[in-house]
């Protein structure tokens, strides 16, 4: 099965407290230049650290949502994988909201988008 944005949940305190409409995770590693003696003028890299990051939309449920702008920078845990996956095809991580944005135009459905950067690793969840 495609993944798509029926699959993130967003838990405080474990308690899953939003699903999303549409998704964009991003992972990535940093390079280290180093030296070499037999690349001559080429440079040559290795790993460095990763990080990773997810943005989300959502639909505005109501004037509280509006209250979700003062929630950037609480830390959340994301469970990304299908709802109905097994947990060898689930990934979680914590996460500090950085950005809420809130988009309300006349005639549509209010919608919303969080950006979360990644706080520590991104883990597939355990079987136990």
């Amino acid at each position: 099965m495609a993944m798509n944005g029926y699959n993130i949940i967003v838990l405080k305190n474990s308690t899953a407290i939003a699903g999303v409409k549409s998704n964009d995770i991003t992972t990535k590693a940093d390079t280290i230049e180093v030296a070499s003696s037999t690349s001559g003028v080429w440079k040559g890299y290795i790993t460095g650290r990763k990080e990773w990051s997810v943005s989300v939309s959502y639909l505005v449920l109501a004037d509280s949502g509006m209250l979700e702008l003062l929630n950037v920078g609480t830390t959340y845990t994301l469970k990304i994988g299908g709802r109905n996956a097994t947990n060898a095809n689930t990934l979680t991580g914590s996460a500090i909201l950085t950005t809420c944005r809130v988009t309300a135009t006349l005639g549509n459905l209010v919608q919303g988008s969080f950006q979360f950067q990644g706080s520590g690793p991104l883990t597939p969840v355990s079987s136990t």
